[in-house]
C-alpha cells in the first residue's frame, strides 16, 4: 500500500476513538476494523482534536448523503476514495444502489470487512483516470461523495473526474472537501498525513475555475464543524477545539463544497 493509501488509517482511527466515546459518530465498524488492522500511526495523527475533526467531517458527509437520498431514493450513491469508511452502513435512508470505489489494494482490504449484496458493491477505481468512470453503473441521478480525495489529485485531475461524472449522469449531486493553496503550504509543517509519508498535496483556491464550462455548478459551502456537533464535546474541549478548527484561519486552509448538475 502506498503512502496516499495509508492516509485512510488517520480518519479510521479518529472515527473509531470517537465512536468508543459515544459522541458525534456511531461507528462500530470503524472500531472493529481499527482493532484488527492495528496500523501504527503516530504523532499528530493520534491527536484527540484531529479525531474529533475527522468524526465531525464524516458526520457532515453522512448527514448530507442521507438528506440527498431522502430527496431521491432511486439515486446511485458513489463514494469515490472510500478507504475503509463504513458510510454505507451509517447512512440509514435506503438507496437503490451504493458503490464504494478506491484503488485495488484498498478494495482488497475492504473486502475483508464488508460484503456485497444486491444494493451494495465495491469496485476498484483510480480517480486520476476519468475514463474509468464509464465502468460505473448507469443511473439518471448520482449522489457523489468525494471525501479526503481532492488534495491528492492535481487541479486538472479533479476537473477530469468532475467532467467524466458530468458526462455520465443526467443529474448529479457532489460533496467535496478541498485544501486551499494556503492550506497546502501550511500542510508542509502541520499536516498529519506527513506522518505516513505523504509529502505532496494540491489545493484549490477557486472552485469556479475547476468547473468552468461544465454543467456542474457551485451550490454552497458547508461547515466541517457544525455547532450542534461541537456541543457534544465537554465545555473545556469545546474551547480548545474552536481555537483549532472553527475560526477564520481554518477556513483559509480547508473548504467543503456542494456542487450539482
Amino acid at each position: 500500500m502506498n503512502e496516499v493509501n495509508k492516509t485512510l488509517y488517520i480518519p479510521l482511527y479518529g472515527k473509531s476513538k470517537v465512536s468508543q466515546q459515544g459522541i458525534i459518530l456511531n461507528d462500530p465498524s470503524a472500531e472493529r476494523i481499527w482493532k484488527e488492522e492495528a496500523f501504527p500511526i503516530r504523532g499528530k495523527s493520534r491527536s484527540k482534536w484531529l479525531a474529533y475533526n475527522m468524526a465531525m467531517r464524516a458526520r457532515v458527509f453522512d448527514d448530507w448523503t442521507d438528506s440527498m437520498l431522502q430527496r431521491s431514493r432511486d439515486a446511485l450513491v458513489l463514494h469515490i476514495g472510500c478507504g475503509l469508511d463504513s458510510r454505507n452502513t451509517r447512512v440509514k435512508t435506503p438507496c437503490s444502489e451504493w458503490v464504494d470505489c478506491d484503488l485495488p489494494d484498498v478494495i482488497e482490504i475492504r473486502k475483508k470487512y464488508f460484503r456485497e449484496n444486491e444494493t451494495y458493491h465495491m469496485t476498484a477505481l483510480d480517480a486520476s483516470r476519468p475514463e474509468q468512470i464509464g465502468m460505473l453503473p448507469d443511473r439518471d441521478t448520482a449522489i457523489v461523495v468525494l471525501e479526503g480525495l481532492s488534495m491528492y489529485l492535481t487541479n486538472s485531475q479533479v476537473r477530469g473526474l468532475l467532467q467524466a461524472l458530468d458526462k455520465k449522469y443526467r443529474e448529479i449531486h457532489i460533496l467535496m472537501d478541498v485544501y486551499t493553496e494556503f492550506g497546502v503550504k501550511a500542510s508542509k509543517y502541520k499536516n498529519p498525513v506527513n506522518d505516513v509519508g505523504v509529502t505532496k498535496l494540491y489545493g484549490i483556491d477557486a472552485i469556479g475555475s475547476i468547473i468552468d464550462g461544465l454543467r456542474i455548478k457551485f451550490v454552497k459551502e458547508h461547515s466541517f464543524t457544525p455547532a450542534a456537533l461541537v456541543k457534544e464535546l465537554t465545555p473545556i474541549e469545546r474551547m480548545f477545539f474552536k481555537m483549532l478548527f472553527t475560526d477564520k484561519l481554518y477556513r483559509k486552509i480547508y473548504r467543503l463544497y456542494e456542487l450539482k448538475a
